[in-house]
Parts: structure tokens; sequence; C-alpha cells
């Protein structure tokens, strides 16, 4: 089927979590500080990483650069979001809206591939210890996460493009409080069949294939422990993993729910509460879940966080 290149809408009206004025303040300041959160935890992270060097190794390094993806992910749409609230302007330009689709798609897939990564650096570290500083080396490091923003790059050029070869002929509200590639499929009125295999061909390669490898990972993990004799090891070698662990299954519990269902079986409701959850909630619990149970971290933190206090003194 021929599939034509316009669109006849220059908007779209982003509708938001609701449409009562009470309601709405309360989120704007729920938001507000979640944002503020977020941006000040993972930025701590980066910075505490940044500074001590008994944490430039290959995991603190995937650390830092998911900690960046995670201000960036929340950056894409909370911002327009709180500025709806305030303005009481809900509009967003049609462009704007394939903006926000690319980025948010972007760090989505960055995310996903950075948690693989730094699963496989679990598995290096408890498995062949022996040949982990001649694999881990810092040009693999680096290798890995270029590959890693290259290919997410690309995943989202990908779905945008062919989001524009859509037409939308009237309806224009989004049920959503950003715009959502499967939200936004729905108000197409021409056939979006490529667009949806899209969705589950390369939503496939960028987000089960790193889930998969996450799990061989673990697999292989979780069988070394096995071997090892006393109960304090065990425990040892699984607090390393406990807080990757946590992340993985909050991040890929809700996309597996929201984006490998078929579009016509989603509700509004479903959409919105699991997009919180990947997008706010997600980012912002991270930076406690990385540093409350890794003594490295804490310690790395009081250090940046006494250094800094001491030039205000």
């Amino acid at each position: 089927m021929k599939r034509e290149n316009h669109s006849t809408v220059s908007e779209f009206i982003l509708l938001g979590l609701s449409d009562q004025p009470e309601q709405e303040r309360l989120m704007f300041l729920v938001f507000l500080l979640m944002y503020l959160v977020t941006g000040l935890g993972n930025l701590l992270i980066i910075l505490a990483i940044k500074t001590d060097s008994r944490l430039h190794t290959p995991m603190y390094f995937f650390l830092t650069n998911l900690s960046l993806v995670d201000i960036c992910f929340t950056s894409t749409t909370i911002p327009k979001m709180l500025f709806n609230y305030v303005s009481g302007n809900k509009s967003i330009l049609y462009i704007n809206c394939l903006t926000q689709v690319f980025f948010f798609i972007w760090f989505v897939g960055l995310d996903s591939i950075l948690l693989a990564s730094m699963a496989y650096d679990r598995y290096m570290a408890i498995c062949a210890p022996l040949h982990y500083t001649i694999v881990m080396t810092p040009r693999v490091c680096v290798f890995l996460v270029v590959i890693c923003w290259f290919w997410a790059c690309s995943n989202a050029l990908t779905h945008t493009i062919l989001l524009t070869q859509l037409s939308f002929c009237g309806h224009t509200e989004i049920s959503h409080f950003f715009c959502d590639l499967n939200v936004i499929i729905k108000l197409a009125c021409s056939d979006t069949f490529i667009n949806d295999l899209v969705i589950y061909i390369l939503g496939g390669l960028i987000a089960l294939v790193p889930f998969i490898g996450i799990l061989i990972s673990y697999l292989h993990i979780f069988v070394a422990v096995l071997r090892i004799p006393s109960a304090h090891g065990k425990w040892k070698v699984f607090s390393t993993c406990g807080s990757h662990l946590t992340v993985v299954c909050l991040f890929y519990g809700t996309i597996i729910l929201v984006y490998f269902n078929p579009t016509s079986t989603h509700t509004a409701q479903q959409d919105t509460a699991s997009a919180v959850m990947y997008t706010v909630v997600t980012p912002m619990l991270n930076p406690f879940i990385y540093s409350l149970r890794n003594k490295d971290m804490k310690r790395a933190l009081r250090m940046l966080l006494t250094r800094k206090s001491g030039l205000f003194l």
C-alpha cells in the first residue's frame, strides 16, 4: 500500500495526567520535585565518580553514562509538561512532537543497551576475573558506549522518519503527558502496519536482545555463585549485582508492558501509569539504588559533599 508523506495537522494537544486544576497544581509540584531530585541525584553520581580515582573502573564508567542518559531522558518530557501546567497551553507543534519522539526513543534505547553492558561487565568480573582487566580495557569500554549511542540513535531515527509518513486527519488530542510513539500511531488515519511491524522488529533488537544478554549474563553469574562454598562469599558477590538487578526489573518490566503488546490492546491509563514509572520514577530512584547499597559510592559521595561544603566555609 502506498504511504503518503504528509500530515494535515500543525500541532497536537497533550491532555496530560489530569484536567482538574487542583490536581494539575499538585502534579506540577510533585513532578517538579521529582525532576529536581532526578537531576541532582544523577549529577552527584557523575561528580562523585569523576572526582574519586578509585571509581575509575568499567562498572562506574557505564554508571556515569547511565546517569547522564537519565538526566537527558527526564529532560525530554518533564520540562514540557511543567510548562504546560504553568502556561495552561497544552499544545505542542507537530515538528516539536516528532523531536520529542526522537529523543525519547533514543534515550530509552540507550538505557536498555547500557544496562546490558553493565551486566556483561559484572559477568566478566565474577565469572572471568583473571581476564577482566585484559578484556574490559578503557578502549573497549569507550567502544561499547559509542556503539550504544549510535545504535540507539539509529533506532530512534528510523521510527521518527516512519512517523512522518503517516497522515493525521484532525484528531489531535494525545492522551498522555508527552508525545509517545504508540499513542501518536493510534491517531493516524493512514495505514500503520509498517510502523507497528518496525516497533516489534527494532524493539526486539534494542530491548529484547539486551534483555536476553542480561539474562544470560546473570545465569552464568548465578552458576558461579553456587560454586562459592561460603555463604558470606555468595552474599558478597550478589551484593555487587543487587542494585543493577533492581534497576533492570523496574525498567524492563514497564517497557515490556507498554511496547510489546498490540497497540489496539493498550488503554490510556495503562500507558500513562507505566510511562510515569520508567520515564520519571526509575531515573529518580537510580541514584538511590546505586548509592545506598554501595559502600564505594557512599564513600565517594561523602567525600564530594564534604569537599563542596568546605568551599563555602
